[in-house]
C-alpha cells in the first residue's frame, strides 16, 4: 500500500466512522467519570489522515515496513485523554477505567532512571465497546482498540509544550536548549509531587503511590 492509497482509504474511514466513534467514546467515558472529583477534562480524537499516512509507511532500519497491515496494527487510531488534578487521581480514574473497559495493555511511562526527567503518563490500550458502535457501521473498517492516556495537569502541560518545542525536525536543539527542556521536566515532576503531598495533608487524600 502506497502512502497516497493509505491516505485516501483512511480519509474515508476518518470522516464516516472514526470521528463519530470518538464522540461516542468521549461521552461514554464522561458518563463513567461523572461525579469523580478533580477531573479537569476528558477529550477524544481520531488520528488525522496525514499523520496516519505518515505512520502507515514508516520503515525500519532494515528497510522493511514497520506495519504490514497498518489499519489493524496501529493501535492509536483513536486516542482518549483524561487530565486530572493530582497524582492520586490518576489511580482513581485508572480503577474506574479497568472496571468498565476491557484492558488489552497497560503501561506506566516514566523516565529511564531516577536521575532523569521527561515524559510521564499512564497509558492503556482498551477494546472498543460494542455499545458505542453505530448499528449501521461497517465493523470490518473500525478499529478494535483505542488508546487512553491519564495524566495530571502538570504532566499534560509539560508533554504538550515539549512536543511543540522539541519535536521539530527542521530545528535540532542545542545542548543548552536540551538542558532547559530537562529542567522544565524536573520542575513539572516536582510540582506534581508537592501538590500530591498537599492534597494528602489538606484534603485527607491517601498518599500518592510514587
Amino acid at each position: 500500500m502506497t502512502k497516497d492509497e493509505a491516505l485516501a482509504e483512511y480519509t474515508v474511514r476518518y470522516e464516516a466512522l472514526l470521528k463519530p466513534l470518538t464522540v461516542k467514546l468521549e461521552e461514554l467515558l464522561r458518563d463513567h467519570l461523572e461525579g469523580i472529583s478533580h477531573v479537569d477534562r476528558v477529550s477524544a480524537r481520531a488520528k488525522s489522515p496525514q499523520r496516519f499516512a505518515d505512520k502507515a509507511v514508516k520503515v525500519l532500519e532494515d528497510g522493511t515496513l514497520k506495519y504490514s497491515h497498518p489499519f489493524e496494527q496501529i493501535q492509536d487510531l483513536i486516542g482518549v485523554r483524561v487530565v486530572v488534578f493530582y497524582k492520586q487521581d490518576v489511580d482513581i480514574v485508572s480503577t474506574i477505567v479497568q472496571k468498565y473497559f476491557t484492558r488489552i495493555e497497560k503501561r506506566d511511562i516514566v523516565p529511564d532512571s531516577e536521575s532523569s526527567f521527561g515524559y510521564v503518563g499512564k497509558h492503556f490500550i482498551l477494546s472498543v465497546p460494542a455499545d458505542v458502535i453505530a448499528d449501521n457501521a461497517d465493523t470490518s473498517k473500525l478499529p478494535k482498540f483505542f488508546e487512553l492516556q491519564i495524566k495530571t495537569l502538570f504532566q499534560h502541560a509539560w508533554s504538550e509544550a515539549n512536543h511543540d518545542l522539541a519535536y521539530k525536525p527542521e530545528n535540532e536543539l542545542s545542548s543548552h536548549q536540551q538542558r532547559l527542556i530537562a529542567f522544565t521536566a524536573a520542575q513539572a515532576w516536582g510540582a506534581d509531587h508537592h501538590f500530591a503531598q498537599l492534597h494528602t495533608e489538606l484534603n485527607k487524600a491517601p498518599p500518592a503511590a510514587n
